[in-house]
């Protein structure tokens, strides 16, 4: 059913284009005109007044546009005839450095020769059976006089103009009656968009209308600024008519990708035929890819920062479809259009694929891409990812938010029984990679914070894991960031606290046990573990880590009372804290022997 209705609309939009393509010119006119609309409106103009005023300051400003091209063309057209004389000396050196080139010589007889072979005759077969005596017999020619009618002549001349004109007037009415009507239009987009739903629909509308006007303001005043630039460097290098080129250059940057190419071939060639010369055809070459290269790599990316929502490849795909289903006008307006459809797509739940194959967000939060990589045990890669999280952002909140997050998606795939033990131990070395990588960087919320357990010999704080490699990799986390404020930590696994094994444990100098768990189920394994390290360290304080009941205060709660632990956190930073606690007014003695 999707993809009937895909095809569907996607036929919808070829076979409309006559209306659909002057109503899409029409909308990104309007809103290139509503800021003058509503700069005047607030002169006490009406409502009428203003939007005629914007209509024709644009005719006027789009025929003096065109009057000027027409003018210089038509001067440089008159100037033609001088380089000719250049052209032909340039053709006849090129041609004759062709013919003498042993290389090019060589070429053309293999070709010919291949030719020869594939066809099965010779030049000399060809032209066997003509002599020079054979007479050539005449063909007669008949000249008849034809009336054409005056009506032909004017549809042959006219006809190729009509329609561009009439396209013209078309997206013009349309543009006058949008920004008459547009607040009525606008409610009735939100009834039909989705009137059970107004505050979302209207947010889509406004994040649309802002990030088209943002991008047409933006991308008319980049293109401003290119075609001086263009201009300014042609007069300097001395090809004629350097303001023509640089307007052209200007408008057609609005159309992606061959918009420059297409407007450099005027100039260029222009300076072929000027120059007796090359220099001035080469300089003309490096200035167009020098400011299109800075333009489109380093001004545009500042200046739209994240504004357009489009990833790379979706402007490259957008321009392909419009161009296939409008042709010139599709590829000018494939950048806006796809651009209004991503904006919409993020508020409609059954379009979200869109954003997601089209926009600029990433494809996975920043766990889940932890996660993957986790799984494949890469964990350079996502070392490099987390460089990316901590420009902005603290190392614990990095093991907070991240890294303890995708810990827990392990974890919920470990519970519906997808994950098997080899890979939960792929993921627990990943971590230990991972820790390794940052092991330079410094936690900004970490400071120099005073306690009683700088400088001990042996790590005051045990953490244990609760039943696995992801429980242990947790309490990983947990051992590196307490390493960051001072506190020395080890881990030990579930298997050394088991009822058989906890009697060899070691817990010489051990002042705090932290155990870790992702997720407690029923409490029952969490109480006999806090249970078994009382016994075995009676008088040591115990903290009980859930990472999965953040914000689950009712667990938070039960979870006190059914572990029999001095103290439940649901999170690294609140762990850290209650463990600084702990330290700044330790003041039992050490536990020098296993009980």
């Amino acid at each position: 059913m999707t993809a009937v209705i895909t095809a569907v609309v996607v036929a919808g939009i070829y076979f409309g284009r006559p209306v659909l393509m002057p109503l899409a010119l029409a909308v990104l006119m309007a809103f290139a005109l509503a800021p003058l609309v509503g700069l005047l409106k607030r002169w006490h103009l009406g409502q009428v007044a203003p939007v005629l005023i914007s209509v024709l300051l644009a005719v006027v400003v789009l025929t003096s546009l065109g009057g000027f091209m027409g003018s210089q063309l038509a001067k440089l057209a008159a100037e033609l005839p001088r380089y000719q004389t250049n052209l032909a000396h340039k053709i006849q050196s090129v041609v004759g450095g062709a013919a003498n080139n042993n290389t090019i010589m060589r070429l053309n007889k293999t070709v010919e020769t291949l030719a020869e072979q594939v066809t099965g005759s010779s030049k000399a077969e060809e032209t066997a059976g003509v002599t020079p005596d054979d007479p050539i017999k005449p063909i007669p020619v008949i000249i008849r006089r034809t009336s054409v009618a005056p009506w032909s002549i004017a549809q042959t001349v006219l006809g190729p103009l009509l329609e561009p004109l009439g396209l013209i007037v078309l997206v013009l009415v349309f543009v006058g009656f949008i920004l008459l009507q547009k607040d009525d239009l606008r409610d009735r987009i939100v009834r039909l968009a989705g009137s059970r739903d107004m505050q979302r629909t209207t947010i889509a509308l406004d994040e649309a209308a802002s990030r088209l006007s943002r991008y047409m303001f933006l991308q008319t005043g980049v293109n401003i600024c290119f075609g001086l630039l263009i201009g300014i460097g042609l007069w300097l290098i001395g090809i004629p008519n350097p303001g023509l080129w640089g307007l052209m250059s200007g408008l057609m940057r609005f159309v992606p990708y061959v918009g420059v190419p297409l407007a450099s071939l005027f100039p260029l060639a222009l300076a072929l035929a000027v120059d007796p010369g090359w220099s001035m055809l080469v300089q003309a070459m490096i200035l167009y890819f020098v400011v299109d290269a800075v333009t489109g790599q380093a001004i545009e990316p500042f200046l739209y920062g994240r504004s357009m929502g489009l990833s790379a490849v979706a402007v490259v795909v957008a321009a392909a479809f419009w161009t296939w289903l409008w042709g010139p006008v599709g590829l000018l307006l494939s950048t806006p259009l796809t651009m209004c459809f991503v904006v919409f797509s993020r508020h409609v739940e059954s379009l979200k694929f869109l954003d997601v194959m089209l926009g600029d967000q990433p494809a996975l939060r920043a766990e889940q891409s932890l996660y993957l990589r986790m799984l494949a045990n890469d964990p350079d890669e996502a070392a490099d990812e987390a460089e990316i999280f901590l420009k902005q952002n603290s190392l614990s909140s990095y093991y907070d938010e991240v890294a303890a997050r995708a810990l827990m998606l392990a974890q919920t795939d470990v519970d519906r029984g997808v994950l098997d033990p080899v890979r939960q131990e792929r993921i627990r070395d990943a971590i230990k990679g991972l820790i390794v990588n940052l092991s330079d960087r410094k936690d900004e919320d970490a400071g120099d914070p005073s306690h009683n357990w700088h400088g001990a010999s042996v790590e005051p704080v045990l953490c244990v894991a609760g039943r696995g490699p992801l429980d242990e990799a947790a309490a990983l986390l947990l051992v590196d960031m307490l390493g960051k404020y001072g506190v020395g930590a080890r881990v030990v696994s579930s298997d050394e606290t088991s009822a058989t094994h906890i009697r060899e444990l070691s817990c010489a100098g051990v002042r705090l046990t932290c155990v870790s768990y992702l997720e407690p189920g029923t409490f029952k394994n969490a109480r006999y573990q806090v249970r078994r390290l009382r016994k075995h360290m009676p008088g040591v304080p115990v903290i009980a880590i859930f990472w999965g009941l953040a914000g689950d205060n009712s667990r938070y709660l039960d979870g006190i009372e059914a572990t029999e632990s001095d103290i439940v956190t649901t999170g690294l930073k609140e762990t850290v804290q209650h463990i600084l606690a702990f330290a700044r007014r330790a003041s039992q003695p050490m536990i020098t022997a296993a009980k």
